[in-house]
């Protein structure tokens, strides 16, 4: 996915969503090993990235970023907790120290590590592609001309669109989540939309919301890499890539990615 550095007000509104209004938890996950630090790792994520991370239908919150974070930090024996923000005020509370790291589905791109995020290794390889309703009679980029097309605010989506649009003669509107942004296709307030494909595929697939990927749309993938932006938090890298080298090398991995994409 994603997304652009925030500052100032939004940084400010993370402080208040973990100090005052509080934010969704999970409880800390894995023991410690013998001579490693208690510390208790705050790690932000957004709140509906399926099937990355979402809340299931029993009211858990789940999804490939929370499975392999927890694998991970089993294997290295670190402590952690989740907050459950959205993506901008994730990002906002690593600003502010409110939190260590976010895992959200976050593209790894040469622009945000110049604008101060450090990346994790990849984890998941994704690109961007668009989609439309599935009776529309667009195949393509050419049938935008004059049309308006849904990004979400801030993502690696919405950039592919907004470098798009001056070629093909279309508007943006953007959403502050996907699934309002998929709503207004199928209900005809844009005519198309830009999103993640392993998002929407899988919104399609689970939900038979009434929306087609088009063939030939998507660009070059990027691997989405769990982020920090405190250089002093680089512990947390360094066990994140060794943990998943780990949980790679023995199957883990494999398990996670094939329990929500049958891959």
């Amino acid at each position: 996915m994603k997304k652009r550095v925030l500052t100032g007000l939004l940084a400010c509104a993370a402080v208040l969503l973990l100090t005052a209004c509080g934010s969704a938890s999970k409880p800390a996950a894995g023991q410690a090993k013998e001579g490693t630090s208690d510390k208790v790792w705050i790690i932000a994520t957004d709140t509906s990235f399926k099937p990355f991370e979402y809340t299931d239908g029993n009211g858990n919150f789940v999804g490939i970023d929370m499975d392999i974070l927890e694998a991970v930090a089993k294997d290295q024996g670190f402590k952690y907790e989740v907050k459950v923000l959205g993506w901008d005020a994730s990002i906002a509370a690593c600003q502010a120290g409110q939190a260590n790291g976010m895992i959200a589905g976050a593209s790894i791109t040469n622009e945000r590590k110049k604008s101060g995020w450090i990346f994790s290794d990849g984890y998941y390889d994704a690109n961007q592609s668009m989609a439309v309703k599935d009776s529309s009679d667009i195949t393509g980029f050419d049938g935008l001309s004059g049309k308006s097309v849904a990004v979400k605010t801030g993502t690696m989506s919405a950039t592919y669109a907004e470098s798009l649009s001056g070629n093909y003669g279309f508007k943006i509107t953007y959403f502050e989540d996907s699934p309002t942004m998929y709503q207004a296709v199928v209900g005809g307030q844009v005519a198309a939309c830009f999103d993640d494909t392993p998002i929407m595929a899988s919104n399609i697939k689970d939900t038979g919301i009434a929306m087609k990927i088009l063939d030939g749309t998507g660009n070059e993938p990027a691997s989405y890499g769990l982020a920090i932006f405190n250089p002093a938090d680089q512990e947390l890298i360094d066990m994140f890539n060794t943990g998943l080298a780990n949980i790679k090398s023995n199957g883990k991995y494999d398990e996670i990615i094939a329990k929500y994409l049958g891959e």
